[in-house]
């Protein structure tokens, strides 16, 4: 199990899943032991759809890219990986630009149903506790479409930790 912090907004609990999406899950787990999360924020929430985060921080009081400098196998089916799990409220989901295999350190959690992503992210996990969390963070003011500002909220939300709880070492 893991825990994300957000301040100020409160607590999200996930199981992940190892059998349909090993090469994730242990990716999540070696970036949040690392301390990678701390202090990332969420760029991207669309209310009824995801909250997504993973990719900037913030350095001397400015929102700055932060991203490891690999990636990983996407473990979803258009990508040749059975992955069982649907992307539904609450699943936890790896993000990713066209490029199958680019996924990093950039999440989402799925605010509502979207099973139109089935088979082509690699869904991680599941929310097992914070509903009321994933639903605040949903429901924050955003930035309208914009080159630069598209879907940010106005406001930083952040995460302050993630707890590793009872997950394999690597």
């Amino acid at each position: 199990m893991i825990k994300i912090y957000v301040k100020d907004y409160g607590v999200m609990s996930f199981e992940l899943d190892y059998e349909n999406a090993p090469i994730s899950a242990k990716n999540f787990v070696k970036l949040a032991r690392e301390g990678f999360y701390e202090g990332i924020v969420y760029h991207r929430i669309i209310k009824n759809f995801k909250i997504q985060c993973g990719g900037y921080k913030i350095v001397d009081g400015k929102v700055r890219a932060m991203e490891p400098s690999y990636s990983i196998k996407g473990e979803f089916k258009s990508n040749g990986v059975d992955n069982n799990i649907s992307h539904e409220r609450g699943v936890i989901s790896m993000a990713r630009t066209q490029v199958p295999d680019s996924a990093c350190a950039q999440f989402f959690v799925c605010h509502k149903d979207a099973k139109f992503l089935d088979g082509e992210y690699a869904a991680f996990g599941h929310m097992i506790d914070g509903f009321d969390c994933l639903d605040k963070i949903a429901k924050v003011r955003t930035h309208k479409y914009d080159e630069y500002m598209q879907d940010s909220p106005y406001d930083i939300i952040m995460i302050e930790k993630v707890e590793v709880i009872d997950e394999p070492e690597e």
